[in-house]
């Protein structure tokens, strides 16, 4: 019987033989940690120490008072050194605090442990969650405590933790799995705990036996709605509509959220910092990284505290084996371009990716031949070919009625473009018109 699948996508290669047996490794860095003030969808966070403080692990350093934001919390014992505008992973300078670790580690006790959590209230629960800073982390970095918190008409009916992984190179949520399924699982359960009505369910690639095996394993000690559902291995089938239309059916329309069809997607990750938080007062101050790529010398995955250096990270691994053609913080089809390496890794940092030019393909683009491969592998039924015509004319107005909005930028059509067309760049070129357009129009409105 063939595993549940979308409409769309691609088979590119995985490259996940790098890392995908080696074990986590736990690193503790010296010197400077820099954190950025924003490090998820939302409200940026402000600083709440000054230079000079020393600041504990788990201690607040940033935070906000809007409900979309998440604070930032420091993942080292030490001094604030500085606080100003720093380089981070996108390139740009943001508001940064950096501490001058003082090799102590020792904790804040700004959350509590709750071994009985079944006795907290909904609220409670929530509040543990984004006192901890937890976001997607996925990528997308959206706050937890703000997906977890749905209108009130909304019926939740799944409630799914994503270990598709289906980005190439990385290992991280496979590593997570296959190595601490217990908090994993632990996460969806206090989260079923918010929706008692709803299903659990825990989706990965059918490429990852060994993890399937392995949770499948945990659950079988439990009782409970919480299944594994394996799934075709394709991308972009960690993606979130993507995968809520193979795990339930139901396709989210242009403009909805998945929780208007009675689901939230949690990350494996996001599921077992919740746990973390919740059971043992553990914020969001660390992370598993897979740092691969064909340049890389000892390809790892490391748990690192947040704000440690990419370029300590890549030393760690043995350094470049030459020098690199581009280096990307994820993976290769969604992944960012770096401009530096002397930047701190952050929330959403689930791999470095170190490529040469024979891998990274840099290509120069030719006319479009009007094959239709990039509309056959895209999976939000799109037609990047016009969308592309439409963005290079600047026309975002028709880029915008032909759906441009709803691209993914999960980089299906740039890949499968035999005429290397930069289709997924020109996709992200136009949301960002459409909406500087929108913002112009509301300044107007508004002068």
């Amino acid at each position: 019987m063939p595993l549940p699948t979308f409409k769309g996508g691609i088979h590119p290669p995985d490259g996940k033989s790098l890392t995908k047996d080696k074990e986590v490794e736990i690193y503790s860095p010296a010197g400077e940690l820099v954190y950025p003030m924003s490090q998820h969808l939302g409200a940026p966070c402000a600083p709440v120490v000054k230079k000079g403080d020393r600041v504990l692990i788990g201690q607040k350093l940033g935070d906000s008072d809007a409900f979309v934001s998440a604070p930032v919390l420091a993942s080292v014992s030490g001094i604030v050194k500085d606080i100003a505008p720093r380089m981070t992973i996108s390139g740009a300078m943001e508001t940064c605090v950096a501490v001058e670790n003082d090799g102590k580690y020792e904790h804040a006790a700004e959350l509590l442990p709750h071994k009985d959590y079944e006795s907290l209230e909904p609220k409670e629960i929530l509040r543990i969650i984004r006192e901890a800073g937890i976001v997607g982390m996925g990528g997308a970095t959206f706050p937890t405590h703000v997906k977890l918190s749905p209108p009130p008409d909304r019926k939740i009916r799944w409630l799914i933790v994503n270990g598709a992984e289906c980005e190439p190179f990385l290992n991280c949520d496979n590593r997570l799995m296959l190595e601490h399924p217990e908090p994993i699982i632990g996460g969806l359960e206090i989260c079923m705990k918010l929706f008692p009505d709803a299903e659990g369910i825990i989706a990965i690639e059918g490429n990852k036996p060994e993890s399937i095996r392995r949770m499948e394993g945990e659950l079988s000690e439990r009782r409970g709605n919480i299944r594994v559902a394996p799934h075709e291995v394709k991308y972009p089938q960690g993606a979130e509509k993507m995968l809520i239309y193979s795990v339930t059916g139901q396709e989210i329309p242009p403009g909805a959220l998945p929780a208007d069809v009675g689901c939230i997607v949690l990350n494996v990750s996001t599921a077992s910092h919740i746990w973390q938080a919740v059971v043992d007062g553990v914020p969001v101050v660390e992370r598993v990284i897979s740092v691969t790529g064909d340049v890389i010398a000892n390809p790892k995955n490391i748990s690192a505290p947040l704000g440690t250096s990419v370029r300590e990270l890549i030393d760690l691994c043995g350094g470049f084996t030459e020098p690199p053609a581009k280096v990307l913080s994820g993976g290769p089809m969604m992944g960012i371009s770096m401009r530096s390496i002397d930047v701190p890794t952050v929330k959403g940092t689930s791999g470095i990716l170190a490529l040469s030019r024979r891998a990274s393909q840099s290509l120069h683009e030719s006319n479009c031949i009007r094959c239709g491969r990039c509309v056959e592998s895209c999976p939000m039924k799109l037609v990047p070919t016009t969308l592309d015509l439409l963005v290079r004319r600047r026309e975002y107005a028709e880029f915008e009625s032909e759906g441009g909005m709803n691209c993914i930028e999960c980089g299906c059509c740039t890949y499968s473009c035999p005429a290397r067309r930069y289709l997924t760049q020109t996709c992200r070129d136009g949301k960002a018109g459409v909406m500087a357009a929108r913002r112009k129009a509301e300044s107007q409105r508004k002068g």
